[in-house]
C-alpha cells in the first residue's frame, strides 16, 4: 500500500487537531487535582487549561483557513489567519488571569487547609509532564513549518508547564510548613505570570498583522542571493519584505540596460526567483524590471549595487 508523505498543511493541521485532544485530557487531570485538594492554586492552574482548550480549537480553525489557496476576495492568500488565532489566545490568557485573581481574593479572605494533597499533586505533576512534551513538539513543528498559531499554542502550553511546576513546588512548601496562606499567594503569582505571557502573545501577533519585515540577518541573506544571481543587471533598489504567517513576501526593482531584450531580463528574474525559493520556503516574489534611466546610483558604482 502506497503511503504518500504528508504535506505541510496536513502535518500542521494534524498537530493542531491533536492539540485539542491533549488540552481536554490535561484539563480533566487538573480539575481532578483541584477537586481532590480544594487548592485555589491548583484551581487557578485548572482554569488556565480551559483557555488551552479554546486556544487549541482556535488554532486548528486558523491553520485550516490559512492554508486555503488565494481566491477572488483574498488574492494574496489567507496566511494572516493564524495571527488572529494567536491574538485570540493572548486575550483568553488575560481573561484567565483575571478569573484567577478573583478567586485569589476570595481564598485570601477564607483560607482553607488542603485535602488529599498527595494524590492531587501527583495528578497535577503528571499533567505538567504531558504538557511539557506536547509544548516542545508544538514549538519545534511550528518553527519548522513557520506556523505562528502552532508556535503561540506551544509557548502558551509551555507557560502552563512553568506555572504548574511553580504551583507544585509552592504547595509542597505549604504542606511542609502548614502555612495555608501560601496557597492563594501562589495563585496570585500564577495569575500575574499568565497576564504577562498573554501580553507577550498579543504584542508578537500584532507585529505580524502589521506586516513586519524579515529579521536583519535574513534581509542580509536575501541581498546576497539577489546579488549572486543577478548577473546582467545593473542595480537593485527599493527592496521590501514582509512576513505573513508562513509566507515571506519580497519585492524589489531590478535595473537593466534599456536595450536589453525582454526575454533576457526575464531570464535574470527567473534565476533570482529560483535561488530565493530554494532558500526560503513559501516565498512570494515580485520584481519590477526598469531601464537604466531609473537607476538611483551612478552606473558602474559596483556589481549590482543596492540603492
Amino acid at each position: 500500500m502506497d503511503h504518500q508523505p504528508r504535506t505541510a498543511k496536513e502535518r500542521v493541521a494534524r498537530l493542531a487537531f491533536w492539540s485539542i485532544i491533549v488540552a481536554f485530557a490535561v484539563m480533566g487531570m487538573k480539575f481532578a487535582a483541584w477537586w481532590l485538594t480544594g487548592s485555589v492554586a491548583l484551581y487557578s492552574d485548572a482554569l488556565e487549561s480551559i483557555v488551552n482548550v479554546i486556544a487549541a480549537g482556535a488554532a486548528f480553525w486558523a491553520i485550516n483557513v490559512s492554508h486555503k489557496p488565494a481566491d477572488q476576495d483574498h488574492q494574496f492568500g489567507h496566511h494572516k489567519a493564524e495571527y488572529f488565532s494567536a491574538v485570540l489566545e493572548g486575550v483568553l490568557i488575560v481573561v484567565a488571569s483575571l478569573l484567577i485573581l478573583a478567586e485569589v481574593f476570595r481564598a485570601w479572605q477564607t483560607p482553607v487547609a488542603l485535602e488529599e494533597p498527595g494524590m492531587g499533586l501527583g495528578i497535577n505533576a503528571a499533567a505538567a509532564a504531558v504538557n511539557a512534551v506536547w509544548a516542545w513538539l508544538l514549538i519545534r513543528a511550528g518553527r519548522q513549518e513557520r506556523s505562528p498559531a502552532l508556535v503561540a499554542d506551544g509557548k502558551h502550553v509551555m507557560t502552563d508547564v512553568v506555572t504548574s511546576i511553580g504551583v507544585l513546588a509552592g504547595l509542597l512548601g505549604a504542606i511542609a510548613t502548614g502555612w495555608v496562606f501560601l496557597d492563594p499567594l501562589l495563585a496570585l503569582i500564577v495569575a500575574l505570570n499568565i497576564l504577562f505571557q498573554g501580553w507577550k502573545v498579543i504584542t508578537s501577533s500584532l507585529s505580524g498583522l502589521m506586516d513586519e519585515a524579515v529579521p536583519l540577518d535574513q534581509n542580509i541573506r536575501i541581498r546576497e542571493i539577489i546579488s549572486t544571481n543577478s548577473k546582467g543587471a545593473l542595480e537593485v533598489h527599493d527592496l521590501k519584505t514582509r512576513i505573513a504567517g508562513r509566507a515571506t513576501f519580497i519585492e524589489f526593482h531590478l535595473i537593466v540596460d534599456a536595450d536589453m531584450r525582454v526575454g533576457d531580463s526575464h531570464a535574470i528574474c527567473d534565476r533570482i526567483e529560483e535561488a530565493l525559493k530554494a532558500e526560503i520556503p513559501s516565498v512570494r516574489i515580485t520584481i519590477h524590471v526598469e531601464p537604466d534611466d531609473e537607476a538611483k546610483l551612478p552606473l558602474g558604482t559596483a556589481a549590482v549595487p543596492f540603492a
